[in-house]
C-alpha cells in the first residue's frame, strides 16, 4: 500500500464515500449526515497498533465531546498501518474490546473497512466484498442513537446487507471497479 499524505487520503476516501457508497445507495443512512457535514474525517499516520489505538481514542473522545447535530459519525482513515487484512482484523478487535473497556458499547458502533475485505466463506474476488472494501483501511465509529433514529425510518433494514451484495454482484467485479475507477 502506497503512503498517503493526509489530504490525499482525505481525498480519495471522500470521493469512495460520494461515488461509491452514496452513489449506490450502499448505506442510505450515510447522504444525510455527509451532505450536513456531520462526518468527521480523522486521518491516522501511525504505523503501529500502539500509535493507532491513541488516534482511534482520541476520535472516540472527540465524538462524544461534541454535539451530534455537529459530529454525528467519524471515519479514522490510516495511512500507514495494517496493509495486511489480518493485521486490520487483530486492530478491529482492539478497537472493539476498547469501546467496551470505555462503557461505550450500546452507545458506538464499529464498522469495518478494509482495501482487501473479504468476508469469510467468500471467494476473494466475490463482489460482495467491495460493501466494506474502501481505498484505505479505515474504522467507521456510529453514534448508536442517530443509528436507531435512521433505523426506524428505513423499511427493512435488515435486508440491506443482501441488496447490497445483490447489487454488487449484478455489476461484477469489472462494474465495480469501473465505478470506483480502478480499471
Amino acid at each position: 500500500m502506497t503512503q498517503y499524505a493526509a489530504e490525499a487520503a482525505l481525498d480519495l476516501n471522500r470521493r469512495w464515500l460520494e461515488r461509491f457508497v452514496i452513489g449506490q445507495n450502499l448505506c442510505p443512512f450515510a447522504a444525510a449526515p455527509y451532505r450536513a457535514g456531520r462526518i468527521v474525517y480523522k486521518v491516522s499516520d501511525a504505523c503501529t497498533l500502539d500509535g493507532v489505538y491513541q488516534d482511534f481514542l482520541v476520535t472516540l473522545d472527540e465524538l462524544f465531546a461534541s454535539d451530534p447535530r455537529e459530529q454525528e459519525t467519524a471515519l479514522l482513515i490510516l495511512t500507514g498501518a495494517f496493509v495486511s487484512f489480518e493485521d486490520y482484523l487483530d486492530a478491529l478487535d482492539v478497537m472493539q474490546q476498547t469501546v467496551a473497556a470505555a462503557g461505550l458499547e450500546g452507545r458506538v458502533q464499529l464498522a469495518s473497512f478494509h482495501p482487501d475485505y473479504r468476508f469469510a466463506g467468500v471467494d476473494a474476488d466475490d463482489p460482495a466484498n467491495f460493501t466494506n472494501r474502501s481505498p484505505l483501511p479505515m474504522f467507521h465509529l456510529i453514534r448508536e442513537d442517530g443509528l436507531a433514529v435512521a433505523l426506524e425510518s428505513y423499511p427493512e433494514p435488515e435486508r440491506i446487507p443482501e441488496r447490497n451484495i445483490r447489487h454488487l454482484r449484478s455489476l461484477g467485479v469489472q462494474g465495480v471497479r469501473a465505478l470506483l475507477g480502478d480499471d
